[in-house]
Parts: structure tokens; sequence; C-alpha cells
């Protein structure tokens, strides 16, 4: 699959069912070395803070990814 194949797609939280935001909305991190996609990255929730200040950013391991569709990516990322 190819990075631009991922932009766009909802990110679902199979954990308790929320949609945690647009990939296109985010950014990944990956490892330079290796090529290997190392985690996604989603700006956080908006909230009455973040228009005066920088929204928190939500850090989502790849291996928490369960599956990646044709329209959505499902992550298993609850409480530890």
């Amino acid at each position: 699959m190819r990075l631009m194949e991922l932009k766009g797609k909802e990110v679902i939280n199979i954990h308790d069912g929320s949609r945690l935001g647009t990939l296109g909305e985010g950014d990944l991190i990956i490892d330079i070395e290796t090529g290997e996609i190392k985690a996604l990255v989603l700006p956080g929730p908006k909230n009455v803070f973040s228009v005066w200040g920088k929204r928190q950013e939500l850090v989502i391991p790849w291996e928490a990814v369960h599956k990646v569709g044709t329209e959505v990516i499902t992550v298993d990322f609850g409480p530890p």
C-alpha cells in the first residue's frame, strides 16, 4: 500500500467505537533507516482551550493498528 492511499481514511478505535480522526489531518512517524511506520499521529480533540493554545496530539503506535480497510483504519487503543 502506498502512503497516499492512507490519506483521508477515518481512524476508528475498536476498543470503544470512538472516531479518533482522519489520517489526512495527522501525520506518520516513520523510521528513516528501515522505512517502517512506527506510529500514527492525529490531532487531539478540540476544546475551548485549543482556540488559544496548541492542541494535544494523539500518538497511536503502529502495533495498535488492527486493520487498514478501504475507508477506515481500525485500531485497538484502550487503557493498558
